[in-house]
């Protein structure tokens, strides 16, 4: 990541910047977005824009963007603390019809298995 961009980034606040970075620059930020990911996680203090960035590179390239998507994710959990996120995370990463595979889900993503658990306190 250039020095101009770190100076740009480095005023972001809450996230939004850094989100606005990745969706108007998507198609030359590869090399970069592990940096972008790093950044959006160490300043959005609720998930908000952790949470959109994940979605939004996962609706982009889901496995081209596999492992920022596991980042962010795993940052969402944690963030979120208010669940105002998490339910729309898990739609967009596994389809409105994930409870109906929760026990499979479960037992092949522990991403899911944590966001699942953390939405509904009684379990799968």
């Amino acid at each position: 990541m250039d020095e101009d961009l770190k100076k740009q980034l480095s005023k972001d606040s809450d996230g939004l910047l850094t989100y606005e970075y990745i969706a108007n620059n998507i198609d030359t930020i590869d090399d970069i977005m592990p940096e972008l990911a790093e950044n959006i996680i160490k300043v959005d203090s609720s998930g908000q824009f952790v949470v959109s960035a994940a979605r939004y590179l996962n609706a982009i390239d889901k496995e081209k963007y596999a492992t920022s998507i596991d980042v962010l994710v795993k940052a969402a959990i944690e963030k979120d603390r208010e669940r105002k996120y998490l339910n729309d995370l898990m739609v967009s990463l596994w389809g409105a019809d994930y409870k109906e595979y929760a026990k499979e889900l479960s037992l092949k993503d522990d991403n899911f298995r944590r966001i699942y658990k953390r939405l509904y306190a009684v379990g799968i």
